[in-house]
């Protein structure tokens, strides 16, 4: 089992061993892509053409492009590709919608009033929580407001907020207004945390150092699962135990994280939540997002222990619609919906929750460990030049690995979307490149190197 403390290199050199055949060689990949138990999981999905990709071009030297062959789709950490089944579940939205007019929102398959609660079970099984802690609802930024709201409230000597250095933007931008809302200075409220000088990632020990140490400072420790410059994945339990044992709430963006490596919020004992469903969830771009909030948050009385923004969807169905302004909040965590869901959205989520609940996160994991094995040890041997800044513990990262180039990214990534390759750029010099396992294949990964190492500049020195 590669999901083991086992490295999975060593796993790929027992098959190659077996199968007598080098892990360099085209052998090996076609090999890994025969025994590969998810491997038919791509036809469920739409994989771009390279005749479809608008940046591939004829390149000089090079035999024609053929317009039918796959191209080298590893950006499904910025937005995931398209599960066939969701033409359907969209039909079946849009037939009822013409068909039954309002009625739709009572009568079908999900109706529209309650299409959200229709995807929770599946949901929060993907995130390890229970269905009445999670919700779907909103875009990511508005889910962060929203549970920042609630869980940020800065009283006495406890007003700080701790986070990585390089957040993601909008996690950087929604903390800062929040602390801003509050009257207070982001400048001097902001915690955010450096790697070590010539590291790239933030070592887990100094994460803890840093809350045990100025815990009575901190109000809320909030972190990203997956880290979306160097595919980090940040020790989700140890974080939140020693946040939690100092007294400090604890909650997490999993935009990156989600769909990609296994999450036990509940039994982890995280304050709060948010996600969004477009990246390794596969649902579409801006598709509805996601949402966690502990238990012990919730039920009688939280209406006064967390001050939520509110709205009429998160009033208790039995009585939504009785329209006496009188706000009787959810007893689970869809108390943090503020307004009703696309169902054009939730039909995308159902899709996709489809696929996942079929495939099983545990096998997912397997095999994105080997694919990020495979594709580190490819990269070593056959293009040196650049250097993978992921975390080198297979375990402390996902299925993502950062490339730092020796010269200037736009050029080397011009060069690969002319040759049907799908990834991105982080400035100032690194390459995102991410296989999903539920659609790519070990015979992409070889495709790519062979490409990188064809379009690297040979004037390095």
């Amino acid at each position: 089992d590669s999901a083991t403390s086992r490295h999975p290199l060593e796993d790929l050199q027992k098959l190659a061993k077996e199968w007598d055949v080098p892990v360099l060689s085209d052998e090996f990949a076609r090999l890994m892509d025969i025994n590969d138990p998810l491997a038919g999981f791509r036809e469920k999905f739409h994989y771009p053409k390279m005749g479809d990709l608008p940046l591939v071009r004829r390149v000089d030297g090079q035999p024609p492009v053929d317009p039918s062959e796959d191209g080298i789709y590893l950006c499904g950490n910025s937005l995931g590709l398209m599960p066939r089944e969701v033409r359907n579940q969209l039909d079946t939205q849009m037939s009822q919608w013409a068909r039954f007019g309002v009625f739709g929102h009572r009568h079908g398959f999900m109706p529209w009033a309650f299409c959200d609660e229709w995807l929770l079970q599946d949901m929060s099984d993907l995130v390890g929580a229970l269905p009445e802690e999670t919700c779907v609802m909103n875009s990511l930024t508005v889910n962060l407001h929203l549970c920042l709201t609630a869980f940020y409230q800065p009283a006495g000597a406890r007003t700080k907020v701790l986070l990585e250095s390089q957040a993601f933007p909008s996690d950087h931008y929604a903390v800062e207004s929040q602390i801003r809302q509050r009257g207070l200075d982001p400048a001097a409220e902001m915690i955010c945390l450096k790697p070590r000088d010539g590291e790239h990632c933030l070592r887990t020990e100094d994460i803890l150092q840093t809350i045990q140490s100025r815990g009575q400072e901190i109000a809320l420790v909030f972190f990203s699962g997956v880290h979306y410059y160097t595919g980090q994945l940040f020790d989700i339990a140890a974080i939140t135990e020693v946040s939690r044992a100092s007294g400090c709430l604890v909650g997490w963006d999993l935009a990156h994280a989600v769909g990609n490596v296994p999450l036990r919020l509940h039994d982890w004992d995280v304050d709060f939540a948010a996600w969004c469903t477009y990246k390794y969830l596969n649902c579409g771009a801006g598709c509805i997002a996601g949402a966690f909030v502990h238990r012990r948050h919730l039920g009688g009385g939280s209406r006064e222990r967390l001050p939520r923004l509110e709205g009429w969807w998160g009033h208790r169905i039995e009585t939504r619609f009785d329209m006496t302004n009188q706000m009787e909040p959810d007893e689970t965590a869809g108390q943090f919906r503020v307004t009703n869901p696309s169902m054009i959205q939730a039909a995308c989520v159902r899709a996709s929750l489809d696929v996942f609940k079929l495939a099983g996160m545990q096998q997912i994991r397997r095999k994105s460990l080997l694919l990020t094995a495979y594709l580190e040890h490819l990269l070593k041997h056959r293009v040196p030049s650049c250097s993978v800044i992921s975390p080198r513990d297979p375990q402390a990262r996902g299925a993502q690995l950062s490339l730092l180039l020796a010269c200037p990214v736009e050029r080397v990534l011009s060069e690969l979307e002319a040759r049907g390759v799908a990834c991105d750029e982080r400035k100032p010099n690194v390459i995102r490149v991410a296989p999903a396992p539920l659609y790519n294949s070990f015979g992409d990964v070889l495709r790519f190197v062979k490409v990188l190492a064809d379009v690297m500049p040979t004037d390095l020195n």
